[in-house]
């Protein structure tokens, strides 16, 4: 099965051999340097459990190149078109004896310039001055998530569980959830997974000491409507 095909029917689809060893290292060393140099930035969320960069794209803008590679490019072509442009990324860094789990969730928001008063734009926060907010279910329905995988990842170290084919069910709450179609969604090292928002995901303590080092970056092409716009909106086809 494609990719487009597999993301249409299960909600999301996993792609090894996206990077090279080199790339991936490169990427590696880049956040590294940051996290070094700069260890008090507002946009960073540090705990035993979890090291994590909001903004990533722009706080760290030289990984672009190296992210965007034309591998990544051609996917992203191929599988939804070339009219996107992300619209948020985070970098989670899971250490080797994390205990910080996710239970079963649909991700439901985006994060937007400013709050303004929009039909069918609900349930409003702001969170390290920004604003997220839950748009229309088409929104949610078109955007996609790429997570780049800078480890191996597996059971034991957080990889994602999944809920096949429960994007397709629109939003609905997680008590109503059947769990018996479920994916642990593992990567290779230098590979991605794409999937769809509306995608039911877990994700389990670690339980081998190995780290988990993540990419997350969400698309979209929809335009919003009246002065609202994307807070992190960056286009990478240039």
């Amino acid at each position: 099965m494609d990719s487009s095909k597999e993301i249409d029917a299960e909600g999301f689809t996993i792609i090894n051999n996206v990077y090279t060893e080199n790339e991936v290292e490169k990427l590696i060393s880049l956040i590294e340097n940051l996290t070094k140099n700069d260890s008090d930035n507002a946009t960073f969320r540090k705990s035993q459990d979890l090291f994590a960069i909001r903004q990533f794209h722009k706080e760290v803008p030289e990984t672009l190149d190296f992210i965007f590679n034309q591998n990544l490019k051609d996917i992203i072509a191929s599988t939804f078109g070339e009219d996107y442009f992300i619209t948020k990324s985070i970098y989670f860094d899971k250490p080797e004896k994390s205990n910080w789990f996710v239970a079963y969730h649909q991700d439901l928001t985006i994060s937007v310039d400013k709050k303004i008063e929009i039909e069918n734009f609900s349930n409003w926060t702001i969170k390290q001055n920004q604003f997220a907010v839950q748009p229309p279910l088409e929104i949610l329905e078109n955007n996609f998530t790429i997570r780049i995988h800078l480890d191996h990842t597996t059971k034991e170290n957080g990889a994602l569980k999944v809920i096949n084919n429960s994007h397709s069910k629109g939003i609905f709450r997680v008590e109503n959830l059947q769990t018996e179609n479920e994916t642990i969604c593992e990567v290779e090292k230098g590979g991605i997974m794409i999937m769809r928002p509306l995608l039911f995901h877990a994700s389990n303590k670690t339980t081998n000491n190995e780290r988990r080092r993540v990419i997350h970056i969400e698309f979209s092409n929809h335009q919003l409507p009246n002065e609202l716009e994307w807070s992190e909106k960056t286009f990478f086809n240039n």
